[in-house]
């Protein structure tokens, strides 16, 4: 092992490096409880002619089974090649954002199915392993300015609180303010405000895993109150992953239609590069941010096996999409493996591994209502918020795209909308201010796309 990973050079120790482990996986451990009540949502829950084959493990559904054996492998298959080949302490596994776009973005907003959508977060993967390869995928994310980066981080924090406010009930439609408070004295509403109390406490004295210790407290509490119940069978049987697997609808994601070819390519085009701008950043984010507190931030600014990180974080969207999951990416969650000694892939080993051994989690991990999974989003939200202090809000050139990025993510209910109004502002702004020459041509292509989408061509 030391040979392998090099623990010696990192300063650290097989103990260290395992106990790294296991923190970075019991504060992303979550997801697994998360990620199926966000893409059911996409109509990933219909049984269908399989019949009630998830009977009996904690699914009533099962393909909601089966999109948990999907982010368990696909976050175990992406966090291991990113210990075995890149050698560093990360965690990859289907991230938030990223499946709240996949289920209110494209498929609810732009009218894709699931099976459809699957095929654009594996086109992107396929994209992002090429645009790795060959040095692209840095060189673009040199091209857009540092303050839409960050804009983007905080825009799907606001986006994904808002969904975690409605799925408990604390916000609900108004048809006179078109949204207002929901009832506060409904046993699913006060189980999601004791969860976010118990979260938030929990994050503020610094526990470790608390967002998977509030979800599992309050599935506990939410049982006598009548919002979940027990399973009645819990033998740990792993679920079928059939009713996701190599579902991914290639031909249907190109249906001409009424729209033509250049209108499909068009839309399709802009649908993957939503799904590879949110993953762009969410990752580089990650990687950059949690290096420089691991001290892999070498001399000439770059991430240590940067390439090899992005490129196990590539091959993991497009075998995550062919399981049947959202795109998987790497969580920043892996900070807290680092600040407890990780330094190497045998730190992201250890918590890939967790990952398959969750398997046998089933039943338990269906019995989660989305009661108890809102106030984790309502809290990832607000750590995702942390990367908008940067933004410089004195000069408007940055303001202006920064803010509408932010903005119009929640309330136009679409990420890819946020991330276009952003892009099509940044240039205009700055050529009004003289600036111009300071845009990358690249932000003029994107912006070009994406008005041209939402103009001249059907969306």
């Amino acid at each position: 092992m030391d040979s392998f990973f090099k623990l010696k050079e990192n300063k650290t120790d097989v103990k260290t490096e395992i106990m790294a482990g296991i923190t970075t996986f019991v504060t992303m451990a979550y997801i697994i409880f998360v990620n199926p009540n966000v893409l059911k949502l996409a109509g990933m829950n219909e049984a269908g002619a399989l019949g009630d084959a998830a009977a009996g493990i904690g699914f009533e559904d099962p393909i909601v089974g089966s999109i948990f054996v999907a982010t368990c492998v696909a976050g175990a298959i992406g966090t291991l090649i990113m210990g075995l080949y890149a050698n560093l302490p990360f965690g990859l596994a289907p991230g938030m954002g990223l499946n709240a776009f996949f289920t209110y973005g494209v498929v609810l907003g732009l009218g894709y199915t699931w099976q459809e959508a699957l095929a654009a977060v594996f086109i992107s993967g396929i994209l992002f392993i090429i645009l790795t390869i060959t040095g692209l995928r840095e060189a673009i994310v040199n091209a857009l300015p540092d303050s839409l980066k960050r804009a983007i981080g905080g825009g799907i924090g606001l986006f994904i609180a808002l969904i975690g406010f409605q799925q408990g009930h604390i916000i609900v439609d108004n048809p006179a303010t078109l949204i207002g408070f929901g009832d506060f004295t409904q046993n699913a509403t006060i189980v999601t405000i004791i969860g976010l109390l118990i979260i938030g406490v929990l994050m503020t004295r610094g526990i470790k895993g608390s967002i998977l210790i509030g979800i599992i407290a309050t599935t506990i509490i939410s049982i006598p109150l009548g919002v979940t119940t027990v399973p009645t069978d819990f033998s740990f049987s792993i679920p079928s992953i059939a009713p996701t697997l190599f579902k991914a609808d290639f031909v249907g994601l190109l249906n001409l239609g009424e729209v033509g070819l250049i209108g499909a390519i068009m839309s399709v085009v802009t649908v993957v590069i939503s799904f590879s701008l949110v993953d762009m950043f969410d990752t580089i984010g990650t990687l950059v941010g949690t290096g420089a507190k691991a001290g892999f931030i070498q001399e000439d600014g770059r991430l240590k096996n940067m390439n090899k990180a992005l490129f196990a974080d590539s091959i993991a969207t497009s075998v995550g999409a062919l399981l049947g999951t959202s795109t998987t990416t790497t969580f920043v969650e892996s900070a807290s493996g680092v600040s407890e000694g990780g330094r190497t892939g045998l730190t992201a080993v250890t918590t890939g591994i967790l990952f398959l051994l969750s398997l046998f989690l089933a039943p338990l991990v269906g019995m989660v209502p989305a009661e108890a999974t809102a106030p984790a989003l309502i809290v990832v939200g607000v750590l995702m918020m942390t990367s908008i202090k940067h933004i410089d809000f004195e000069d408007f050139s940055e303001a202006l795209p920064a803010f509408l990025t932010m903005a119009i993510m929640p309330f136009s209910y679409s990420i890819a909308n946020g991330i276009a109004a952003g892009l099509i502002f940044y240039p205009i702004t700055k050529i009004t201010t003289g600036k111009g020459k300071e845009v990358h041509p690249a932000i003029y292509v994107l912006a070009i796309l994406f008005i041209l989408r939402f103009t001249i061509l059907p969306h």
